[in-house]
């Protein structure tokens, strides 16, 4: 069994609201996501940001054979002990040797470990999903975005992003929003694999956070009023699970987001190229 450890970002208080708002926890998506790509997989979840939670390290860090970090509403650039404790998390992890994946909040976590920075996008924040996504010069290459087409659109829910790479990243996808939208690093013997976008989240599941979301989704002016909101939120919904090529024609939204696994892709990619072949060696 492929060993993964996930790490939920958020502290206690966002997680019951995550739970009130979609019927489960981040991480315990993640879990079952994982193990629905691949049945090979076996995975502990975490909660970095908790005090009271034990960070793994030394052998019970190396124990795993993959990392996976949640979305979070915290923002890298606070200097608070949650946050901190999950800085330090990335970097153990990493300079365990294992591969690591993260989506939004796992790719500005990982970028400001390395030495990059992370905070509020001067362009606006993207909410629902990011539009016209294109491989950069390296992406077209990487192993992360094998099987992605020459553009394509992707669940996205955030106000943060990563504004400067880390020295010796490689920027591996953006759009006119914002130009790391995809990302590969190294840290010692670590690698990082992530996305600004959520390739992890069902279409029920952005709807829900949708709605979690409008407090700032409404202050962005994304949304008229709260009315409005709600209208979007029930058609995306709609779109989980169900043929509704009504729905799909008006969003335009094509397969690369209707089907779950090209939705999935990053997820699958990082689970085949980095965590099987470390798990085969142990």
């Amino acid at each position: 069994m492929m060993q993964i450890l996930v790490a939920d970002g958020n502290v206690a208080e966002a997680r019951r609201a995550h739970v009130r708002a979609t019927g489960g926890t981040s991480a315990e998506a993640y879990a079952a996501l994982l193990a629905e790509i691949d049945a090979d997989v076996a995975c502990t979840i975490l909660e970095p940001a908790d005090a009271g939670s034990a960070l793994p390290a030394g052998a019970a860090l190396a124990a795993f054979d993959g990392v996976v970090f949640t979305g979070s509403q915290l923002h890298v650039g606070e200097d608070s002990e949650p946050v901190r404790r999950q800085r330090g998390l990335m970097r153990a992890a990493l300079e365990a040797g294992l591969p690591v994946f993260g989506s939004c909040w796992g790719v500005q976590l990982a970028a400001a470990v390395a030495g990059g920075s992370a905070g509020p996008n001067p362009r606006g924040p993207e909410y629902g999903f990011a539009r016209r996504l294109v491989p950069t010069g390296a992406g077209r290459e990487h192993p992360l975005l094998a099987g992605r087409p020459a553009t394509w659109d992707a669940p996205a829910l955030h106000l943060d992003a990563v504004l400067e790479p880390p020295p010796g990243a490689e920027v591996l996808a953006g759009n006119g929003l914002l130009a790391v939208q995809a990302l590969a690093l190294r840290l010692g013997p670590g690698t990082f694999w992530g996305t600004q976008y959520h390739p992890e989240l069902d279409l029920d599941a952005i709807a829900a956070m949708l709605r979690l979301s409008e407090p700032d989704i409404l202050e962005s002016g994304l949304c008229r009023d709260a009315a409005a909101l709600a209208a979007y939120a029930d058609e995306v919904a709609a779109l989980h699970g169900e043929d509704r090529p009504d729905l799909a024609w008006r969003h335009g939204l094509g397969p690369e987001v209707l089907e779950a696994p090209r939705r999935r892709r990053e997820i699958g990619n990082f689970l085949a190229r980095l965590v099987r072949p470390r798990a085969a060696r142990r």
